[in-house]
């Protein structure tokens, strides 16, 4: 594997346990809630959509706060903030006072630190590193993200059996301090962030990045459809959640195995990534890919009890994860691509501030659908609106829309 950089290996250091820590703790606040706090379907869902929605809502001013700052002493400080959230828990916890409102508090607060720090590690990662490398660098994170995916939601349900509930939660707090430190190891210079005397945010550069991605045709129709897959797949974790561990009775173990064997599917698509670019091009990649992981999240509502319940889920997540790990690194590069350096930081503040309120929004709705039928149900339809998705993806917007012109360094993102 080619170096890319001694700089850009710290950052892909303090990613890599960062992510780490967050997919051991894989669904650690439902699974608070559900096994502490005894909280159903509505509740686990108002906690998963109430958290992203105010997180959004407290991100909107942060994109454009980012944009004009130096972006690793944000990154730093997001860092430290997560883990001051996060430290909260396990110390409520074992003072009995851990209650639904604290782990909505240190929802909203780790949202929209996530939010800022993805916005201002896409402008180091890309300061970081040369334009023809940017697919190579998307691909390590994405082969890295499925990496710890794979890995963590075992480990974390192991540790939850042993050592208790809040266990992982811990292990993510250590993850961002760590991360900080990985971080601040990097020494490249960095170049002086536009306007950085500026007094205060102007009303458009609130809105600039939602402006540039409406007025790009094919980042315009991935935006719409991104959001649209990430919003469904995600609405129903809640409900996957509530049906494996309460009515079909998985132990956590199971769960976070069957969500962490299929990611070996994750990395096998991101390697294919760069390869069937280069064979393909990088709009049939996207388009196919975009297309195919739509396809499989249907068979979530035949999950059964036992091991052909869990090899239902396994075989379902293993399709879905190898489509969405071809599709991801791609989509990244050409976002970034299309994104002048001036404007990285508050186009992904954008795209993650609508990604997260459509989440949180049907989170609330299928949380709503399952109250009112059945969280089978629930997943059933999400699966057959997903199916109607691919009509979203860009096809002559290709054609209409060259490469943005920008050879030198920009800035990026680490999704």
């Amino acid at each position: 594997m080619r170096s890319l950089g001694r700089e850009f290996e710290w950052l892909w250091a303090a990613f890599a346990v960062s992510t780490f820590g967050t997919w051991v703790a894989f669904d650690a606040f439902p699974l608070i809630a559900i096994l502490v706090l005894h909280a159903g379907p509505v509740e686990v869902s108002a906690l998963a959509a109430a958290g992203l929605g105010a997180a959004a809502v407290v991100a909107v001013p942060l994109g454009p706060w980012v944009e004009f700052r130096r972006k690793r002493p944000v990154m730093i400080a997001m860092d430290l903030i997560r883990f001051a959230a996060l430290v909260s828990v396990p110390a409520a916890f074992a003072l009995g006072l851990l209650s639904f409102v604290q782990l909505l508090v240190v929802a909203v607060v780790v949202g929209a630190a996530d939010i800022a720090f993805r916005a201002a590690s896409g402008a180091c990662l890309k300061a970081l590193v040369p334009r023809e490398d940017l697919l190579a660098a998307n691909g390590r994170f994405e082969s890295t993200t499925w990496t710890a995916t794979a890995l963590g939601p075992p480990l974390g349900g192991a540790a939850i059996g042993i050592l208790g509930p809040v266990t992982t939660v811990v292990a993510d707090a250590l993850s961002y301090l760590l991360s900080a430190l990985g971080i601040r190891a990097i020494r490249a210079n960095e170049p002086p962030p536009a306007r950085a005397t500026a007094p205060r945010l102007r009303r458009g550069d609130l809105l600039d990045g939602w402006r540039h991605i409406l007025a790009h045709p094919a980042l315009r129709s991935l935006f719409f459809n991104t959001v649209l897959v990430n919003g469904l797949i995600l609405a129903v974790a809640p409900l996957l959640a509530v049906l494996m561990l309460g009515q079909l009775g998985f132990a956590p173990w199971q769960y976070g195995l069957a969500f962490g064997l299929p990611c070996i599917g994750g990395l096998i698509g991101s390697r294919l990534s760069r390869r069937l670019v280069a064979r393909l091009g990088q709009e049939r990649v996207m388009l196919g890919a975009g297309t195919l992981r739509a396809c499989w999240p249907l068979g979530l509502a035949f999950i059964g009890p036992g091991a052909p319940g869990l090899l239902l889920v396994v075989a379902v997540e293993l399709g879905l994860i190898t489509c969405v790990a071809v599709f991801n690194p791609v989509f990244a590069t050409y976002r970034l691509e299309q994104t002048a350096p001036d404007r990285v930081a508050r186009t992904l503040a954008a795209w993650s501030i609508t990604s997260k309120a459509t989440i949180a929004l049907m989170t609330a709705l299928w949380g709503l659908l399952a109250a009112a039928t059945s969280a089978r149900t629930a997943i059933a339809v999400a699966g057959l609106v997903l199916l109607t998705t691919p009509v979203l993806l860009p096809r002559k917007a290709w054609r209409r829309w060259s490469v943005s012109p920008c050879p030198q360094r920009g800035y990026g993102s680490v999704r």
